[in-house]
């Protein structure tokens, strides 16, 4: 019974998928728009590319944005070196630009094909890749019901299930086994996750890490970071990072209260969005605040209150910036955000109690004392306050917060150790078509 209505499920959503590409230009040109699509590469949506495939063994990789993209860079980084074709798929525009800065020429970045059959059609018979691998938790039943008629390996890497998803998969077991009984195999971030997709029919499952704690802090312009402090000089500051709609309000308010006891205090808040900039600094003057704007290179007067960090990549900037950083969507959203990158970079974490997203990491850093949970703005200010006049207790958090990532790390090594099956024989594939002129086998 439940098999029957798996194949139901997904009938009716491949034919909703059919009546609805009709209307998927107008759906695209709304979000370009909105800056949402890259106007020049549309097509790419559809499945259409203008790059021609290389000859030899490739592997199609999709990691749906920024996040995601730094997890796997570095797993792309060694597949790449094997000699084996890349082509990294993304979702979103700031993402597109992360695999050009990061990547060049080295690999192929296309825009990930909507989940209509047409487009994954045509994407699968202009790339023919040898292997999937797909990022943390995307699960498009019709790329994945594709893949699988082509019988081409599917792998899911730093696999993770939410709160949410997981309630909602549960809800639909038959249509969650369906598909992940695909799935050649899963790795998941952690024990919890490896549970949840075993319980939804995954099979097997090997707990190997979160990839995120082995990639690099994410990097500066040295001199304009020189640059910077040198305006801010010896004023104590603090970060509110990741903010979603209403925390930025939430740090206004901290501000305000930390100005009482620390007059030169300065905050620096970096919202999730950039295109809500103009909106937060109106309402942050209507406080009666002084706000420099990092988009239009406001210099940082000693009477600014905030530095408003409405620019796309430069993460590695504001949290240099500061010893204490506040994660956001953990307050007056779910989810939480990443805490190991400010963790890296010797940072006090502190956020709020929303943090679902990232319960092991969290877990971990508070349990060891890196990273303390707030449930509200007024404990976030006495929070950021004890930690300013405290310097030994804040020294003790970053020193926790990066030994925390120390001993998390080996999440590569342990992928790189399950995926060697599948690739292994297409190593063995490109240095057959190489000639054997390149030594790039498994190391």
């Amino acid at each position: 019974m439940s098999e029957r209505w798996a194949r139901a499920a997904l009938a009716a959503y491949r034919w909703a998928g059919a009546g609805a590409y009709p209307l998927i230009g107008g759906y695209l040109a709304w979000r370009t728009s909105r800056g949402k699509e890259d106007r020049g590469r549309r097509r790419e949506r559809y499945g259409l590319s203008k790059l021609p495939r290389p000859t030899g063994p490739l592997v199609w990789v999709h990691a749906a944005s920024v996040g995601e993209t730094l997890a796997v860079a570095p797993l792309v980084e060694r597949i790449a070196g094997f000699g084996i074709h890349v082509v990294l798929t993304t979702g979103t525009v700031t993402s597109a630009k992360l695999v050009q800065d990061r990547f060049g020429e080295r690999i192929i970045h296309q825009y990930v094909p909507l989940d209509l059959k047409p487009a994954v059609s045509r994407f699968l018979d202009h790339w023919v890749p040898d292997l999937a691998i797909i990022a943390e938790s995307e699960l498009w039943p019709v790329t994945i019901l594709e893949l699988g008629a082509r019988r081409i390996p599917q792998v899911m890497v730093n696999g993770r299930l939410s709160d949410r998803s997981f309630a909602s998969w549960s809800k639909r077991t038959y249509l969650a086994e369906a598909l992940l009984e695909k799935l050649s195999l899963v790795l998941a971030q952690s024990e919890l996750d490896g549970e949840r997709y075993r319980a939804l029919g995954a099979r097997p499952v090997i707990v190997s890490g979160n990839l995120k704690v082995d990639t690099d802090p994410p990097p500066v312009d040295r001199a304009e970071l020189a640059r910077v402090e040198a305006e801010i000089g010896r004023r104590k500051t603090w970060a509110a990072v990741s903010t979603h709609d209403g925390e930025e309000m939430i740090a206004a308010h901290v501000h305000r209260l930390l100005r009482s006891r620390h007059t030169d205090i300065l905050t620096i808040v970096v919202p999730r969005h950039p295109d809500r900039a103009d909106a937060i600094e109106e309402a942050m003057m209507e406080k009666g605040l002084r706000v420099a704007r990092r988009s239009r290179g406001d210099a940082i007067a000693s009477d600014t209150d905030i530095l408003l960090g409405d620019t796309i990549g430069e993460m590695g900037l504001y949290l240099r910036l500061t010893e204490i950083a506040f994660l956001g969507r953990s307050l007056t959203a779910d989810g939480g955000q990443n805490p190991l990158e400010p963790a890296m970079l010797d940072t006090a974490v502190l956020s709020g109690r929303n943090v679902q997203n990232f319960r092991d990491a969290y877990r971990q850093l508070v349990t060891k004392g890196g990273a303390r949970l707030v449930q509200d703005q007024d404990m976030l200010a006495g929070a950021v306050n004890f930690l300013l006049k405290n310097d030994d207790k804040r020294l003790q958090m970053m020193k926790a917060g990066r030994q925390v990532v120390e001993d998390m790390r080996g999440a590569l090594a342990s992928t790189l150790k399950a995926l060697e099956p599948y690739i292994q024989p297409l190593i063995v594939k490109a240095r057959l078509e190489d000639g054997g002129k390149r030594n790039n086998g498994w190391t």
